[in-house]
């Protein structure tokens, strides 16, 4: 672990895949023929000499069996391979609330919960009333955070916020009301998780938007500004895309589906 304490290890943990996807599911425009394109699920761990923060909760076999995902690792078995107990977790930080990045309810009992409060205002509000918009949510996810925001254990941020030192919270919308990036101090660089701002590599290397959007020029103007806070596209990593778990090293030797994102990557993604 590095002596600096402004600086963090990222890990990436892949809890769950849908191996059937096509690339016609994940482009709004979609010239190119219609291949095999894996959906990954991740949440990531945040890891400094004083502080652990969690980026997203993830789903349970439950949510997942639900909508036919199914979980290949549960989140807190994930976390615990690496040397993390899920109860021990003081900050959880949510980039928006659809039911695969804000579920797990009972995972982090002793945590704060850090969300925008742009998207507690649309997952409580009137866009819920509209089944395109909803669907994509878990209304017992949703009840949990107000739950925990009564509680006081929720810290509602505005579009630009200086989280930690090493660790900032950048609203951004488009993907969701109120979607937000994490950029954080690594070794190597600023790196941004760009959670669903950015599905695959190929969503914004080559500026063609998810499907699954609120804003589609709030999406646009957001690859520019995870490109400018971002040192380099390799410290961008995307959300969904399979290829971050070749493209940066594992957690350690023989520990499939968990890469580190703070270390060199070791490739470019296709």
């Amino acid at each position: 672990m590095n002596d600096d304490m402004s600086e963090y290890e990222i890990y990436a943990i892949r809890y769950a895949s849908k191996d059937d996807r096509r690339s016609s599911e994940n482009f709004i425009e979609n010239d190119a023929p219609d291949i095999q394109m894996p959906l990954d699920f991740f949440v990531w761990a945040l890891v400094s000499p004083n502080r652990t923060v969690i980026v997203d909760t993830g789903f349970d076999e439950k949510a997942g069996n639900a909508r036919n995902y199914a979980v290949t690792r549960p989140v807190a078995e994930g976390l615990k391979q690496i040397g993390i107990n899920p109860d021990n977790v003081k900050d959880v930080i949510l980039t928006h609330m659809h039911w695969d990045h804000a579920g797990n309810r009972g995972l982090f009992s002793q945590a704060r919960y850090h969300v925008q409060e742009r998207e507690m205002h649309f997952c409580t509000g009137r866009c819920m009333c509209d089944a395109q918009q909803n669907k994509a949510y878990n209304a017992e996810d949703v009840s949990h955070i107000v739950r925990r925001n009564f509680e006081g254990s929720v810290t509602l941020h505005d579009p630009n916020s200086d989280f930690d030192d090493g660790i900032s919270l950048h609203w951004l919308g488009g993907h969701t009301a109120g979607l937000q990036v994490v950029r954080v101090k690594t070794r190597r660089g600023h790196v941004v998780l760009a959670s669903d701002a950015s599905h695959y590599y190929a969503n914004i290397l080559q500026r063609r938007p998810f499907p699954v959007l609120f804003d589609m020029n709030q999406m646009l103007n957001g690859f520019a500004v995870i490109q400018k806070l971002a040192d380099s596209p390799s410290h961008i990593i995307p959300g969904h895309d399979r290829q971050v778990l070749s493209l940066f090293p594992a957690a350690r030797e023989g520990l499939d589906g968990i890469a580190r994102l703070d270390a060199d990557p070791i490739g470019r993604p296709a």
